[in-house]
């Protein structure tokens, strides 16, 4: 099954793209080739212009804060593991103690990395990057895979702790949802959604074998997905079939 996830807030929408550029980022690391390091390197980059927001850090403390308010709301519940409960806490509290102890933004303390900043300065060049213009990061590109593994590990370190939030954040609002099997109408479905709910994530599984692609769209009062089909001519056509697919509202 193919997962699709589609935000209905901000904030949610920055979550995901963050959660997006660290997956990529620790696959890059983890491999040797000096071009997957630099990329690896252009993905840091992208991670501190999404992580510049002023806002950014304090939304993320403060959903990690009220997480932990709703998680200990259940204590005492017969139906909950109390056990289960501390763990999940526990690493509310681990997140929230890290991402607050980092001064600044998100990875604010490799602006002061200057070598790095002269890399920054020439990514947004087409080829700005050749060992012409940086032969300073052309060497380092010729350093053992190794070692240029270590210096991308210790420029990753400012930002695990806003990796590590997030990954956390996003774990429980998924998991808040349950999946429900639908059946568009000749490629079209919508749902009204119920009042009195504030849902931030939808998620859509669908069989990769029918070939579709869904177009989703929503607000606080209504859901719509748009099925469609690549077809031969690289453009998008509205499907007419009869389609089923897995959805989860996530509150």
């Amino acid at each position: 099954m193919i997962l699709y996830e589609y935000p209905f807030n901000e904030r949610i929408r920055t979550y995901l793209r963050l959660e997006h550029l660290f997956r990529r980022l620790g696959e890059l690391v983890d491999r040797e080739s000096p071009t997957d390091h630099h990329y690896a390197i252009t993905t840091i980059f992208e991670i501190m212009d999404v992580g510049s927001r002023v806002d950014l850090k304090t939304d993320v403390l403060k959903d990690l804060e009220k997480q932990k308010h709703v998680l200990n709301g259940y204590r005492g519940n017969p139906a909950i593991s109390e056990s289960v409960l501390d763990k999940v806490t526990g690493q509310l509290e681990v997140c929230f103690l890290a991402l607050s102890n980092l001064p600044g933004k998100a990875g604010q303390s490799l602006t002061e990395n200057d070598w790095l900043m002269s890399i920054r300065s020439r990514v947004g060049i087409p080829g700005g990057t050749c060992e012409f213009d940086l032969p300073a990061y052309y060497a380092w590109q010729q350093l053992p895979a190794a070692t240029r593994q270590q210096d991308l590990q210790r420029w990753v370190v400012p930002l695990v702790p806003l990796a590590e939030s997030i990954r956390v954040l996003l774990g429980l609002l998924r998991d808040s949802g349950a999946p429900q099997k639908v059946v568009a109408p000749v490629g079209q479905y919508q749902q009204t959604l119920p009042q009195g709910r504030t849902f931030q994530l939808l998620r859509l599984r669908i069989n990769p074998a029918l070939g579709l692609i869904p177009e989703i769209s929503g607000n606080r009062l209504m859901v719509s997905v748009r099925l469609m089909r690549h077809e031969s001519d690289d453009r998008l056509h509205a499907s007419s079939d009869n389609s089923a697919f897995e959805l989860t509202l996530c509150a």
